[in-house]
């Protein structure tokens, strides 16, 4: 499997740092495979075998440990064995009750580095950061970005489910990632098979870490809000605009109910929330945003039958990649003009626009116009499919593809 370098770094920093590491991602994400990669890590760096404690609390053979008590019955003599330092790892803890709190004993009254997954918020819930306050810090993981998706289809030896003659084979290769997504099981399964597994593992996000994290009965509400969700992708949207479209449909819901189901969907890690913000004033803009999917893959896989909005679907693309490189993203507004994204990193900040293509000079000027009109210096970009350089003014025309695979 693909070393996930971008989060290896990450952790190499925070090894036996006096802080608990918890991993956070939808599922099925890469997040168990992961923690093995920083056992492996551990043990290049001298760490013996009897120093690691690993429980996947998925796996058949822990599922009697679902309380607290239960899992300080089985570790509690782990950790005591021995005089050395223990490196525990728990894989998807979230499901042991009150978890936490023995977590936090662990931290507190043995010599330990605890590493720890969830595929919830709730790791990180409003109890959760109190009681570990100061003591923990989040690692997001992400599905596979196109340059680990080009590495991982070279790893096991398949070339894209795409052979236009038109494209290259990068392009073709592009192609499959922008329909199927970055989920390690989507990209290794084959052709016929992709959407099946995409389809699975949306269940899987949809029944464990919504319906039944939050007892939601209106399932069919939920379907149609994440439906809609979906077909948005990269549009402005809030609960009184998803509101007024389904209203008409009589399914018993208000704004409220659209705005928590909003925030478990965000929780789930299956979408992600962007704000939009006045780039004159600064102030952000409340009450509508966009919503952007954390794999593309459900995109196709939920709307096979729609047409997509491929303009909208790189937008989505290049707002990951600024995630997985830590930047803190917002959307800019000036009067009628929009910029997809403004991303802050430290004192670092970046201003990107995504468009499909350019070619047509009409549409080049008002991709550039609210670039134009930004004025700080800061580095500005235009990102499309377009192979022929169009740079002006300072703005750098880059092709979506050399961006993501080889970042800025």
């Amino acid at each position: 499997m693909v070393k996930r370098e971008l989060y290896m770094e990450q952790v190499k920093r925070l090894i036996d740092k006096d802080l608990i590491k918890i991993i956070t991602g939808i599922r099925r994400s890469g997040k168990s495979y992961f923690l093995n990669q920083i056992v492996e890590e551990l043990k290049n760096n001298g760490v013996e075998e009897e120093n690691f404690i690993f429980i996947d609390l998925e796996h058949p053979k822990y599922n009697s440990i679902e309380t607290r008590e239960e899992l300080d019955e089985f570790l509690i003599p782990l950790i005591e064995s021995g005089n050395h330092r223990k490196y525990l790892f728990l894989d998807e803890i979230q499901n042991v009750e009150n978890w936490e709190i023995s977590v936090n004993s662990y931290y507190k009254s043995f010599d330990i580095d605890i590493f720890i997954t969830g595929s919830n918020s709730k790791l990180l819930s409003k109890e959760l950061a109190t009681l570990l306050t100061g003591r923990y810090i989040e690692i997001r993981m992400y599905p596979f970005s196109f340059k680990e998706f080009l590495l991982y289809k070279h790893e096991i030896g398949a070339a894209s489910i795409f052979d236009s003659q038109l494209y290259t084979d990068l392009e073709n290769l592009f192609e499959e990632y922008l329909q199927y997504g970055g989920m390690p099981a989507v990209i290794s399964a084959e052709a016929e098979d992709k959407l099946v597994v995409l389809r699975d593992l949306y269940s899987s996000i949809f029944l464990y870490d919504v319906v039944e994290r939050y007892q939601i009965r209106n399932m069919g509400l939920l379907k149609r809000i994440t439906n809609s969700l979906i077909e948005n992708v990269g549009n402005l949207i809030s609960a009184n605009s998803i509101y007024k479209y389904l209203k008409q449909s009589k399914l018993g819901l208000t704004p409220n109910t659209i705005y928590n189901y909003l925030e478990y969907l965000e929780n789930a890690n299956f979408i992600s929330k962007v704000t939009r913000e006045d780039v004159i004033g600064l102030n952000e803009i409340n009450y509508s945003e966009k919503y952007y999917l954390i794999d593309l893959g459900f995109y196709k896989s939920l709307l096979e039958e729609k047409q997509e909005n491929r303009g909208h679907l790189i937008e989505n693309l290049v707002y990951l990649e600024l995630l997985r490189h830590g930047y803190k993203i917002t959307i800019g507004i000036m009067g009628d003009m929009e910029v997809d994204f403004i991303a802050r990193k430290g004192n670092e900040k970046i201003y990107i626009q995504v468009a499909y293509t350019i070619a047509d000079e009409k549409t080049a000027n008002r991709e550039f116009k609210p670039l134009m009109r930004i004025p700080d210096n800061y580095p500005k970009y235009i990102l499309t499919t377009d192979k022929e350089d169009k740079s002006r003014r300072g703005i750098m025309h880059l092709n979506v593809i050399t961006f993501l695979k080889d970042f800025l």
